[in-house]
């Protein structure tokens, strides 16, 4: 199969992660928001959680912070509601 193949099957949900501000390599960071969530679980502060997960992903302290609040945005029914241009109506 064929990288075109892929992403033409996938279009329709590549589109609406696109419009609800899910980044293709969001998934990367999955490992350092789990560990975010236990640490927050233990009620650690949060100044001390960035610096560890700074230290444990190789990442600044700032990109842990970004990291956190991306994941932590909320989705809308942006997403799950059809583009009324999408593939559907043109058929």
């Amino acid at each position: 199969m064929k990288i075109y193949e892929i992403i033409a099957f996938n279009r329709e949900i590549l589109d609406r992660f696109e419009r609800i501000g899910i980044r293709p390599d969001d998934h990367k960071h999955l490992p350092l928001y789990n560990d975010y969530r236990a640490m927050k679980a233990r009620r650690e502060k949060m100044t001390y959680i960035v610096a560890v997960l700074a230290e444990r992903y190789a990442v600044s302290e700032r990109k842990v912070y970004n990291i956190i609040a991306h994941l932590e945005k909320d989705c809308t029914e942006r997403a799950v509601i059809p583009p009324p241009n999408s593939w559907h109506t043109q058929q």
